[in-house]
């Protein structure tokens, strides 16, 4: 799996606050353009976020499944983009000195996008997932804030 990790001011409630938000995730997830649906229950076991990605008007309608949750340590995700695959995508949350520690994981896991070495993957994945933590961080450490 590619990982990258970041430590954030702020609390694991407030950064875990943000993945609970379905609605949020085009704000911090690059490449989402366009949230369609939240099942209710978002994030439980299960449920799914209807999302777009890429640029009008070329954009995949697909979904992002809940496989595993623990409130406020863990989400892990299936990513669908077809026809590019699915990836799984793991956010670990850990208390630290300083604030929360977010580690996300991801691994290409069905299409042709898995067929690649990781090292390839990690070329485009692990600079993608360290802006989209950039992302994440600016929400969890704002929410709520003016100006």
């Amino acid at each position: 799996m590619i990982e990258v990790r970041t430590t954030v001011p702020t609390s694991v409630e407030r950064v875990f606050a943000v993945l609970a938000d379905g609605w949020s995730y085009a704000s911090w997830v690059v490449g989402a353009a366009h949230i369609r649906q939240v099942d209710p229950g978002w994030p439980g076991t299960g449920t799914r976020i209807h999302h777009s990605i890429g640029v009008w008007p070329a954009a995949v309608k697909d979904v992002t499944t809940v496989l595993d949750v623990d409130p406020p340590r863990m989400l892990e995700l299936e990513a669908r983009m077809w026809p590019m695959g699915a990836a799984r995508i793991r956010f670990e949350l850990k208390t630290v000195s300083d604030g929360a520690e977010i580690t996300m994981l991801e691994e290409a896991v069905k299409g042709p996008i898995s067929l690649l070495p990781e090292s390839v993957q990690s070329l485009f994945l692990a600079p993608r997932n360290r802006e989209s933590l950039r992302r994440l961080d600016d929400l969890a450490v704002r929410k709520g804030t003016v100006g």
